[in-house]
């Protein structure tokens, strides 16, 4: 087992959750509730009731899948829940779950009755790597992205790479896309050692490498006031095409699938704008479209984008707001990109796809 330290609390790295056995028997909670849903209800829930034969004595609330649900209404459904299990300020809340059940848990117990405390054990891989650390909780509202959310750190994460395991490829590769991110934004050597690896071989040691890189970032920024804006590379655009997709595609991309478009015409806008070299361009687009099938979206939704990425929490002043590499490894915030520049990395990443 290993441990990293992060705002006030441990991640632990424990592929037989006996560290979460420890943690729970520590403290004397009026109630534990575990929030999953369908999918971990029946994938991970067994591999974390396997882990702790012990704690018999919890309830269950469970929400149905995907992004879509990630809004106020499954939300009031969770405090709903809470308020019928006689939850109080002592009692947890476990988030066991993707970006999804993480996020929206961490709001629910933030904000009931003012604030209770709640843990995370992520169990995607895009969980693990991105959602696990920093305190970032939230909901969407419509199509746009978390607008709705606190920061609140969980008392502990726990991450088992046994949860890995229940997750198909398509899975695996939308969280790569995060892992990939950031080896961009600040560890070339990092980057350069996942680029061509494969995508199977994941295990903790590179869960927590990227973990750390995160919370190097966080822990000096904690608000977001600065640094931790680096975080945001590929999301401006990225969030728009995930927004959109959800409400008008059949099968509606995942976030990091999403999330490698907008690195794309982001690793476009840092060529043009901020120095990010044609090689290393053509580097960045080579690893994304190596790991990732190609978008297909036309002209016809660029006003709706747009729209979208008005509404992006970075932007100042009415001016879309992007983090943008200058080199691999290397990567600056608050820079304001024009909406007909926008418009040309869409260009871009269409003409890069129907060569």
């Amino acid at each position: 087992m290993e441990v990293i330290e992060s705002l006030g609390y441990q991640v632990y790295f424990d592929d037989t959750l006996a560290s979460l056995e420890t943690f729970l028997s520590e403290r004397n909670y009026s109630k534990i509730i575990v929030l999953v849903d369908t999918n971990t209800l029946d994938n991970c829930l067994p591999l974390f009731q396997q882990a702790l034969p012990n704690l018999s004595n919890y309830d269950v609330i469970e929400v149905d899948p995907g992004e879509e649900n990630k809004n106020i209404d499954f939300c009031i459904g969770v405090w709903q829940n809470m308020l019928d299990f006689g939850a109080d300020r002592h009692s947890l809340l476990i988030n066991l779950g993707g970006g999804v059940v993480t996020d929206m848990g961490g709001f629910a117990a933030s904000t009931f009755k003012r604030g209770m405390d709640f843990i995370q054990i992520p169990t995607t891989l895009l969980s693990q790597v991105d959602a696990s650390v920093g305190g970032k909780t939230g909901i969407d509202m419509g199509n746009v992205k978390n607008i709705i959310g606190t920061f609140a750190q969980p008392q502990a994460v726990f991450i088992s790479s046994q949860f890995l395991k229940t997750l198909d490829r398509r899975q695996l590769v939308s969280g790569f896309a995060e892992v990939i991110k950031h080896g961009l934004i600040f560890d070339r050597e990092y980057y350069d050692s996942v680029k061509s690896m494969d995508i199977t071989q994941v295990d903790n040691a590179l869960v927590k490498h990227s973990v750390s890189i995160k919370n190097r970032v966080i822990v000096e920024d904690p608000k977001e006031k600065g640094l931790r804006k680096i975080l945001n590379f590929g999301h401006t655009i990225g969030h728009a095409i995930e927004g959109y997709s959800l409400l008008n595609d059949r099968n509606p991309l995942l976030h990091g699938e999403a999330i490698a478009v907008g690195m794309i015409c982001e690793g476009y806008l840092s060529h043009k704008l901020n120095g990010l070299s044609l090689d290393e361009l053509n580097n960045l687009i080579a690893t994304f479209r190596k790991y990732f099938n190609d978008y297909i979206f036309n002209s016809a939704i660029d006003t709706a984008l747009l729209d979208l990425m008005r509404n992006d929490k970075k932007n100042l002043s009415n001016q879309i707001g992007f983090a943008l590499l200058d080199k691999i490894g290397s990567c600056q915030y608050d820079i304001f990109v024009s909406e007909d520049d926008i418009i040309e990395s869409l260009d871009f990443y269409r003409e890069l796809i129907a060569r």
